[in-house]
């Protein structure tokens, strides 16, 4: 409905549609508490209606109304909705990374058992704010869990093509930092790596890396015509579509 009224003008600025990666979004929010923080990226939708932000007011934030969780100011790559703890949708890429470190520092700093869960794509890896971050959580033993989200895309640029590591986490354990993959097509799947995640933070307060691997269904945003994939690889990723398989389950 959203990418509907994008089309026909009725939303404004971009829009990046979550269809495909609900799974990782469900699965990793569902393991936290609600004094935890969460930290999206710009394709944030599913992650703060998974949150708990009220379907109404996220629709009302994409078409610019004061009702909206971010009073209308943030559009489709801003949602924040404080009382539940969603700190955005940043529109920069890998621009919450630095932020999580932050409000990590922050919990440990009041020496809370709260953790902080930050989700990005596999575009930010290769951004010196991904390195940076990951450096200081690891030397601090920081509360905070790094979701990757790698949808085998950043833009249109496979991660074959933009990373000479393309087993994304690989890449954080340069950092003495505990990590995994996990299929992140499977809702169950993924929340026991979220439950073994969050276990592992909240009690031993140090941070771990995931990487969640997913597929988006669309295009990388409503204005992407997508012609750097094929039908074969879109059809084959959507019949593992997360929500039709867990209703079979």
């Amino acid at each position: 409905k959203a990418g509907e009224m994008y089309k026909i003008g009725k939303i404004g600025g971009f829009l990046h549609l979550y269809i495909g990666q609900e799974a990782v979004a469900v699965g990793f929010i569902s393991a936290v508490g609600p004094d935890d923080y969460v930290i999206g990226a710009y394709r944030e939708h599913g992650q703060a209606l998974a949150r708990g932000a009220e379907p109404g007011r996220v629709m009302a934030e994409l078409f610019g109304k004061r009702t909206g969780v971010s009073k209308g100011k943030g559009g489709s790559m801003h949602m924040f909705d404080t009382e539940k703890r969603f700190m955005g949708g940043h529109g920069i890429v890998g621009g919450g990374m630095p932020l999580a470190v932050g409000m990590a520092f922050a919990l440990d700093y009041r020496q809370t058992d709260q953790v902080v869960l930050c989700f990005f794509g596999d575009g930010a890896v290769n951004e010196g704010a991904f390195h940076e971050s990951l450096n200081l959580a690891s030397l601090w033993r920081l509360p905070v869990i790094y979701v990757c989200e790698n949808n085998m895309y950043g833009m249109g640029t496979s991660v074959e093509r933009a990373s000479a590591v393309p087993q994304l986490f690989r890449r954080a354990q340069c950092y003495d930092m505990h990590v995994e993959s996990v299929d992140g097509m499977d809702v169950l799947a993924v929340r026991e790596a979220a439950d073994r995640a969050v276990h592992h933070t909240r009690r031993h307060r140090e941070p771990k890396f995931i990487e969640a691997v997913t597929y988006r269904f669309r295009g990388h945003s409503i204005a992407d015509p997508g012609t750097y994939r094929t039908k074969e690889e879109i059809r084959q990723w959507e019949e593992r579509d997360p929500i039709p398989k867990m209703r079979r389950y």
